[in-house]
């Protein structure tokens, strides 16, 4: 099955008096290596919302098909400074299963 997770957050003022160049620099040193090390199961994209909404200023969307490497991947940053710090806070964690009706119509468990 394919799973897409919402990951909404905000960011925390620690993050915001962070330079620029340091919040390049975080993301490059500490937050690329993760997401390099499940790039073959698990895909990761980074949207800014801040501008539209007030509680949420930011979300990732994570496509996985094995979820054991999706909680491995949210481990290891909130093992990292990024929740340690932190320099976000969760909002909400959504998981669907995309077209996950049409594959119980073809399962042998309906009823």
């Amino acid at each position: 099955m394919n799973y897409t997770i919402l990951i909404l957050y905000r960011v925390t003022n620690h993050w915001l008096e962070l330079k620029r160049e340091q919040r390049i620099d975080f993301f490059a040193t500490t937050i690329s290596p993760i997401i390099n090390q499940f790039k073959e199961t698990v895909t990761v994209r980074f949207f800014d919302s801040e501008a539209f909404h007030a509680n949420t200023s930011d979300f990732m969307i994570i496509d996985c098909t094995n979820l054991k490497d999706y909680y491995y991947f949210i481990e290891h940053l909130r093992d990292s400074a990024l929740f340690g710090k932190p320099y976000l806070v969760l909002n909400d964690v959504i998981i669907g299963i995309e077209n996950g009706f049409q594959a119980f119509e073809t399962t042998k468990f309906k009823t």
